[in-house]
């Protein structure tokens, strides 16, 4: 795709966020008329007389903050599956797949279990979140078959693990006090969003994920292979290390906000090479902006269809799985 249309790619997408963000300030079980949200965005920047009290509460302190977090969430799981792609060659590879997401969650699920403070459980979350990587790397080296048959499987392997702990720790919490938190960090939800934690957690999201947009012309070259990128004058284990370091802490800091929330690392990078190509330089801005708008999409979708709010997870899971098999549907029609 030329440069022309690419950049003409990134400005409908990006429009089409703030467009969907503008949509989902007003839909929901409590529903509010456009023309309310406007007044109430143009009364924020000094304009206007803005609308009912109880109209610019549920929209200044409920709606803003869980949009921004959805837009967080949605572009760093976006990002980071697209770099893990990229850096393993493999297509298939994700933050869930690689069991980075339920070991973020048995580390936040860990510091819950023995009451620490928000910081610990980001620090759980992101070291168990690289403990997972680290031994899902590790088994097919140590079997010696570095295939990727062997990733996905070993991938499958430490996910199984993190489950099994998961529901020891669910089986051992208190019912009361403990339970209920860690099965929304299972099931992924934006409803008990906390606003201090998005505040803490957004500025190493936003450093995480441009590191990552400058380093896709990287990913390209290691996506040739470590000789091949060492003689392009790639330092191959610093860059790669850097790059699943920047993956982990952004998918480790999605589930503290919003729990596991699966596919979106996954779903995501295929439809943004569908869409710019394969290069990384491209496709990488485009996951950003598409996992943006999928998980607003969702996030809006899981508040409104219900009176008790539906998962995150359950809503991705399904999409996923009808995406993944019209995938299938379609690569046999064209074999």
């Amino acid at each position: 795709m030329k440069n022309a249309n690419f950049s003409i790619v990134v400005i409908f997408l990006a429009l089409l966020t703030l467009v969907c963000a503008f949509v989902a300030l007003g839909v929901g079980r409590f529903y509010i008329p456009f023309n309310d949200v406007f007044s109430v965005l143009a009364h924020g920047f000094g304009y206007g007389e803005g609308a009912a009290s109880n109209i610019t509460n549920v929209i200044e302190n409920l709606r803003i903050p869980r949009i921004i977090a959805a837009i967080l969430v949605g572009a760093a799981l976006s990002v980071s599956g697209a770099a893990y792609q990229g850096v393993f060659k493999n297509q298939l590879v994700s933050p869930d797949l690689l069991g980075v997401s339920a070991g973020a969650c048995v580390g936040a699920a860990t510091a819950i279990i023995f009451d620490l403070s928000l910081f610990w459980i980001q620090i759980f979350a992101f070291g168990f979140g690289l403990a997972a990587v680290a031994i899902t790397l590790a088994i097919p080296k140590m079997m010696g078959r570095a295939s990727t048959l062997m990733l996905v499987l070993s991938g499958i392997i430490v996910s199984g693990l993190m489950g099994s702990i998961i529901g020891f720790l669910k089986y051992v919490a208190d019912p009361e006090t403990k339970l209920p938190d860690i099965v929304y960090w299972q099931l992924g939800s934006l409803a008990k969003l906390d606003s201090d934690n998005l505040i803490y957690v957004a500025p190493v999201m936003i450093i995480c994920a441009i590191l990552l947009i400058a380093m896709s012309w990287r990913i390209n070259l290691l996506s040739l292979g470590d000789e091949s990128a060492a003689r392009l004058g790639v330092n191959v284990s610093f860059e790669r290390a850097v790059i699943i370091i920047c993956a982990t802490l952004l998918t480790a800091c999605s589930v503290c906000i919003s729990g596991i929330v699966a596919w979106v690392g996954l779903l995501m990078p295929h439809l943004a090479r569908m869409l710019v190509g394969a290069n990384n330089i491209k496709s990488m801005p485009a996951s950003i902006f598409m996992g943006a708008i999928f998980l607003l999409f969702v996030d809006t979708l899981a508040r409104s269809i219900s009176v008790s709010e539906v998962p995150l997870g359950v809503l991705t899971g399904f999409i996923g799985t009808v995406f993944f098999v019209w995938v299938l549907w379609r690569n046999k029609k064209v074999a």
